[in-house]
């Protein structure tokens, strides 16, 4: 935790210390190391997950991607050691750890980056040494999508990158948007599993609302149920189709017409997919320790979705609801939430980022109930395209911007709610977490 005195600073301090601890205990539970080292064992020549046995004949291979992979890959060299022949590792700009087998790539998150490429195909080559007697480990975790990319033919790196951008901006949800990823891609919606000859163990730590295996880094090992029309579809829903390269329209209109090879449709044999960590854990994680600080805790949803600024206009009803008339729970509690917000972008924007946005409406819908505090961020310790993991503010939040001349409708506006909580001293710095389970948010009603 970077900046936790200065949160605690001012303002409602107990409560926001209790989000704190709460949010400390969350993030631990998706540990992506020790993820790994509690369902994966090895012994007499035989890795054992979750109590499926593969027994080892021939060589082993690793292949890491997303925010977590070097955490997820650490925890594979010091289970299997030197039984491991070769491995990569792709993870963003600043997220890497000294390896001694696995060769690690930065690259880049959320647009990806000539690297994003290098790792794909580097992650193709390896795919292809698996012969029928050995293992690969694929390890899956958030951010996999841009990381482990490689276009299909004909579509650039900058066509892509403009694809994805367009995306992010529009307010799709993740899903949709990996429909998009799945469809453009050599890698993604199980093309990566259709290259491996041998037996393929997928561990996956999940940051998609509802834990869909084929949502997860756009599925690179999983049968994929969407289709070339569902890509179209969503690119017309959001009003993207018209801005588009013309690579990626044309790619996707032969694929319609069947011209273009789909996503893998069926299960594979050699195929092992295990979900290894996901929001639901850490939100019963943040539950459980509320408890056990004599405070009733309650999770309203782990599949949170919608406009951040309006979901937390929602969210601070029920607090306000709550606080006033002691319905549907009484003081002191706990709310828990977990799943991912969207902005939607139209022009020039500020700086901040989904949980920065819900942070800066809710601290509207507080202002003045004392003994409140609400804390939103993203778990990989990066919301948006920021350094701020979210945002901690409570019920005298508004009245602190108020007093700096900051009008926090304006700002929202703008999607600068990262310049407002800054004023404010209500940003959230984590640092890298080295795992992704999606967003929590945690309000403490004293």
């Amino acid at each position: 935790m970077v900046n936790r005195e200065e949160l605690l600073s001012y303002g409602d301090v107990k409560a926001k210390a209790i989000a704190l601890t709460l949010m400390k205990d969350a993030i631990r539970s998706a540990d992506p190391y020790e993820a790994v080292r509690r369902v994966l064992k090895f012994e007499n020549e035989r890795i054992i997950v979750k109590g499926e046995v593969f027994q080892i004949k021939g060589k082993i291979y690793v292949l890491a991607f997303g925010k977590a992979a070097c955490a997820m890959a650490k925890a594979i060299e010091d289970v299997l050691g030197d039984k491991i022949t070769e491995g990569i590792a792709i993870t963003k700009y600043g997220y890497a750890l000294p390896m001694s087998k696995i060769k690690v790539i930065e690259a880049g998150h959320p647009i990806p980056d000539e690297n994003s490429m290098r790792g794909a195909q580097l992650g193709i080559e390896l795919a292809k040494k698996v012969e029928e007697d050995d293992i690969l480990l694929v390890l899956i975790s958030g951010g996999g999508s841009a990381l482990f990319m490689l276009p299909e033919e004909g579509i650039s790196l900058e066509d892509k990158m403009k694809t994805n951008e367009l995306l992010l901006k529009s307010g799709a949800k993740i899903y949709e948007i990996n429909t998009v990823r799945k469809h453009i891609s050599k890698v993604k919606g199980g093309k990566l599993a259709k290259l491996v000859k041998g037996t393929l163990i997928s561990l996956i730590l999940s940051d998609v609302v509802g834990d869909p295996l084929e949502a997860i880094a756009s599925g690179p090992t999983v049968k994929d149920p969407t289709t070339f029309q569902d890509a179209y579809r969503i690119l017309n829903l959001y009003n993207v189709w018209d801005k588009l390269p013309e690579s990626v329209k044309r790619h996707i209109e032969l694929g319609i017409r069947g011209e273009k090879e789909e996503t893998l449709k069926e299960d594979l044999p050699n195929v092992h997919n295990f979900l290894i960590a996901s929001n639901a854990l850490a939100c019963e994680t943040a539950k459980k320790k509320a408890e056990e600080m004599g405070i009733s805790a309650h999770i309203l949803t782990t599949t949170l979705e919608g406009e951040a600024r309006e979901v937390a206009i929602v969210f601070g009803s029920i607090i306000e609801e709550i606080y006033h008339r002691g319905r549907p729970f009484v003081r002191p509690c706990v709310l828990i939430a977990g799943g991912e917000t969207t902005v939607t972008i139209e022009g020039e924007s500020g700086l901040g980022g989904p949980n920065q946005e819900f942070a800066l409406s809710i601290a509207r819908k507080i202002s003045g109930l004392r003994g409140v505090a609400v804390l939103a961020m993203d778990t990989d310790g990066t919301d948006g395209p920021t350094d701020a993991a979210g945002g901690l503010v409570d019920s005298y939040t508004l009245e602190t911007l108020k007093e700096r001349g900051i009008d926090a409708e304006e700002f929202l506006k703008a999607h600068n709610a990262y310049e407002a909580l800054k004023e404010a001293k209500a940003l959230l710095l984590t640092g890298p977490t080295r795992t992704n389970v999606n967003s929590i948010i945690i309000a403490v009603i004293l």
